[in-house]
């Protein structure tokens, strides 16, 4: 009898060997998951277009579309799942296929059953990672938006960026939201009731960067006429965010070294250093490797501030996402006014590419907003630039508002026998330690085998 919570993550088992498939499809059923089966790669195809799954467990080797193929496909999909793939013992071009494409993990045949839980629960406590950033269209609070491949891959590592201390590099161009990415990562992280302090490291001369981050002492310089904190002290034990990195000059970039290396600063025209636990994130849209090879940058602070790197998508490889960013600005923006807008003026901001990126939406319809004197914001309302790319709409598929209305999930049924011949035929047909991995005696064993 299955003891388990019951879980709403939905996952698809995909395999063209019924047993197979089967006993894959009872391990993760008596662990409480919403389990389907499909027996090919098509059928797959079909079952997650009509109700995306959480998580696809599939075999590599099926006729017809295998399971590489099929991993591609549901990486295009609109809500692709994690992917746990299955290889033939041995089949390390398989493994190395199926990790370089993306897969979550793979498996190797014959694989335990307690191997199989652990990597599905590692995968599931991944996707609730994710779920807490963007479980439907996105985090409103803090402004990440979007269901696109591009930003759930962006959720999935912000999630597993928030689990360490490690130092973060993002990147990616203005207006892109990379200060909202950084505020993510503390927000899920375990500093999250510590400050998260920004600078923008561009729009400050070196003396008053050096100042802003490093605090000084009374008569330090003249107007110093009191201590004063710096930003790494502000953030102590929280998150700093170095917004515009590429900006920093030589003499700063050494000094951010050596705090990011001894983890401690010292206050301008103090005598004495100070010691800090101030996570960094550092954010730029420059090549900072680039400017390494050009002698602009220094390559020390490059491998310190880019243990981890998250690259933020810019709007025009995300345009399925402005539907639900328009929704979100026009909520925000509205005042109480209610006001929407039609499909024409939605599929022109769908077709514009945005080199803005997603602040200039916002400033959009914000414009928008203020200036439309009626109830719908209409393709007239939107600026010429907008307006003027527009396809009409008797050549092209309109897009409409997305809808959150949820769908049922569906059970399976147990297949006990099915769930035992599988397990004796991946310990090679020995009865004792079959029932030792299915936690029965041989006795019941031998009465399943003969239902």
């Amino acid at each position: 009898m299955n003891d388990k919570r019951p879980s709403t993550t939905r996952i698809l088992v995909v395999d063209d060997d019924a047993p197979s498939r089967q006993v894959v499809c009872e391990i993760l059923g008596r662990e409480g998951y919403q389990v389907e089966m499909a027996d090919s790669g098509d059928s797959a195809l079909a079952l997650h277009q009509e109700e995306p799954f959480d998580l696809v467990v599939s075999d590599i080797r099926m006729p017809g579309r295998d399971g590489l193929d099929l991993m591609r496909e549901l990486k295009r999909s609109s809500r692709p799942p994690l992917i746990i793939l299955i290889t033939a013992f041995g089949d390390m071009d398989g493994a190395a296929q199926a990790l370089q494409g993306g897969a979550f993990e793979y498996l190797s045949k014959p694989f335990r059953p307690s191997e199989l839980k652990a990597t599905v629960a590692r995968a599931v406590t991944e996707l609730q990672s994710v779920d807490s950033i963007g479980p439907s269209g996105g985090d409103s609070s803090l402004g990440l938006i979007g269901r696109s491949p591009a930003m759930i891959r962006l959720y999935r590592e912000v999630a597993r960026a928030s689990s360490s201390d490690a130092t973060v590099l993002v990147v990616g161009e203005s207006g892109s939201g990379k200060e909202l990415v950084a505020r993510a990562i503390h927000n899920y992280s375990p500093r999250k009731t510590r400050p998260f302090v920004a600078v923008n490291c561009g729009a400050l001369t070196e003396t008053l960067l050096e100042s802003e981050l490093f605090g000084h002492v009374k008569g330090a310089f003249t107007g110093a006429d009191a201590n004063r904190k710096g930003l790494f002290e502000e953030a102590n034990a929280g998150t700093l965010l170095l917004d515009e990195i590429g900006e920093v000059s030589p003499r700063m970039q050494a000094q951010l070294l050596r705090v990011l290396q001894e983890r401690e600063i010292r206050p301008v025209g103090a005598s004495h250093s100070v010691t800090v636990d101030t996570r960094v994130v550092a954010a730029t849209n420059r090549d900072l490797e680039e400017m390494v090879k050009n002698g602009q940058f220094r390559e020390e602070l490059l491998y310190r501030i880019n243990v981890v790197v998250i690259e933020v998508p810019p709007l025009r490889e995300r345009q399925e996402d402005i539907p639900y960013l328009v929704q979100h600005f026009l909520a925000r923006h509205g005042c109480d006014q209610r006001k929407q807008i039609d499909v024409e003026a939605l599929n022109a901001l769908i077709q514009f590419p945005w080199p803005g990126n997603v602040r200039q939406l916002e400033n959009m319809i914000a414009r928008a907003l203020a200036l439309t004197p009626g109830d719908r914001i209409t393709l007239a309302d939107l600026p010429p630039e907008v307006s003027s790319t527009c396809v009409p709409a008797t050549s092209r598929k309109m897009t409409a508002l997305p809808s959150t209305t949820p769908k049922p999930i569906q059970t399976l049924s147990e297949l006990n026998r099915a769930y035992a011949l599988e397990v004796l035929d991946q310990v090679g047909g020995n009865k004792s330690k079959a029932a030792e991995l299915l936690g029965i005696d041989r006795k019941t064993l031998y009465r399943l085998l003969k239902e």
